[in-house]
């Protein structure tokens, strides 16, 4: 996406392309209104660049004197727009045919076609939104659960935006302070004055070390954890799966080794997006299926956020039980005991010295797959409270932002704590700056727009 022209008029298909009762073709530039004239019939036989803004139209695609489709026309004039330019979306039927027919119509009358985000970057370059609101856009589309949408919907608003001009309000009111004094030597810093700055940018390294503790937690939230389900075989793995599932996705049998493979599938617990994996419950391979089945296994076990270790309580601890215990002493586990609906054997104490977390359920009968669930969550929030009125770092290319300028504010902190020269401290500050303003994109480069407006769809 190198062509930064806002001169020209571009357009696309902003909605799923395939059935469906609806589908749009969006339009945005200062010929909008011209195109949309050329191609478009009302019923009343009025003319788009005479429509109010914020009006719906209904009439036809024309392409000369065929109907291309009945459609319903809705226009936006500049700059109360989404791109702050002319916008014209055209509800097409929703068939393929229909919306592909109506957008080459719209291309051949001199729009061109849009690149992946390009209606979002306009908005951004235009100044609607800022680069964080930029790049929410598409945390909001690709939301999992309610509580990752909402993150992404409160960036939009510009909660985080808001935090970090705070931030760089304070830096720049510090700033002032030492220049005048760089520009001014003989008029000295007093020393009440000193520790007023002083205390005031470690005020601000405390709302950036805050963000950052945040972010953590923002991360999960926005894209979710790996939890493996393991175990030997038939202590009802794929029973829990689709106890969580709520669905009969594993298939279930009595036959030790039915699953060979590994089972994926993304529920919502409590707010968090869990990529929910069903292992291989097979330890020795009895053939190479079953070496590919372990290896895999392994592999999901090792990169896994989370392992849930299930346990057959109506039978004693054996072997295989021992091994995969000593074999995820460094992970994060739940020993989570199945069978529960049956009389109880297992050798609790020797698992529950082992792993924080421990639970009993009922897979089959899916008993206590709530407390499951709380455990889960719990191993996340880790005491945290589960709403929160900070602004919330879920973007890793914030994050590392945040950490480098926390880094220079903590020099400028120490250079004015140890009463080093002004230039020392304005020059660390001024780099924090650099830092906080390419994360609003009051600094950006071609290169940055392109790798975040390379992952949005077209149309958007």
């Amino acid at each position: 996406m190198k062509n930064y022209d806002l001169n020209d008029t571009i357009a696309a298909i902003s909605t799923p392309v395939g059935e469906s009762g609806i589908g749009i073709v969006r339009i945005s530039g200062k010929e909008a209104l011209q195109i949309a004239d050329k191609i478009f019939v009302s019923k009343d036989k009025s003319k788009p660049v005479d429509f109010n803004t914020y009006t719906i139209h209904y009439g036809w695609i024309m392409d000369k004197t065929e109907v291309v489709d009945e459609v319903i026309l809705t226009l936006m004039r500049a700059p109360r727009s989404y791109t702050k330019e002319d916008i014209v979306e055209i509800n097409c039927h929703g068939g393929i045919v229909a919306l592909r027919s109506v957008l080459g119509l719209v291309i051949e009358n001199g729009c061109r076609l849009a690149s992946p985000g390009e209606f979002t970057k306009r908005a951004f370059l235009n100044g609607r939104i800022d680069l964080t609101q930029a790049e929410a856009v598409l945390d909001v589309i690709r939301a999992k659960t309610d509580s990752a949408l909402k993150i992404g919907e409160e960036q939009l608003k510009g909660r985080l935006s808001s935090q970090i001009n705070k931030i760089r309000k304070g830096l720049l009111v510090i700033l002032s302070i030492l220049e005048a004094n760089i520009d001014f030597p003989d008029e000295e810093i007093k020393p009440a004055e000193l520790k007023v700055l002083l205390q005031k940018l470690i005020n601000i390294d405390a709302e950036m070390k805050l963000l950052l503790e945040n972010s953590r937690f923002g991360r999960v939230l926005r894209e979710g954890i790996q939890v493996v389900i393991c175990g030997r075989p038939n202590v009802g793995k794929s029973s829990l799966l689709n106890a969580l599932l709520r669905q009969e996705r594993s298939i279930v049998t009595a036959i030790p080794g039915t699953t060979r493979d590994t089972i994926e599938e993304i529920i919502d617990i409590k707010g968090i997006p869990v990529r929910i994996v069903d292992t291989a419950g097979i330890l020795e391979p009895r053939d190479l299926i079953e070496k590919k089945a372990v290896q895999r296994s392994r592999r999901y076990i090792d990169l896994a956020d989370l392992v849930i270790l299930l346990f057959d309580g109506s039978k004693k601890l054996t072997g295989e039980d021992q091994t995969l215990m000593a074999k995820l002493k460094k992970k994060a586990v739940i020993a989570v005991i199945n069978k529960m609906d049956l009389k109880q054997i297992i050798e609790r104490g020797k698992i529950s010295n082992k792993f924080k977390f421990t639970v009993d359920i009922s897979a089959k009968k899916s008993k206590n797959i709530n407390l499951l669930e709380e455990a889960i969550a719990d191993s996340v929030y880790k005491g945290r409270v589960r709403s929160s009125d900070a602004a919330m770092l879920s973007n890793l290319r914030h994050i590392a932002a945040i950490r480098e300028a926390k880094k220079l504010i903590a020099e400028a902190i120490d250079s004015l704590d140890n009463k080093l020269s002004s230039e020392f401290v304005a020059q660390d500050i001024k780099d924090a700056l650099s830092w906080l303003d390419g994360i609003l994109g009051k600094e950006f480069s071609e290169d940055l727009l392109d790798k975040i407006f390379s992952q949005f769809c077209i149309g958007k």
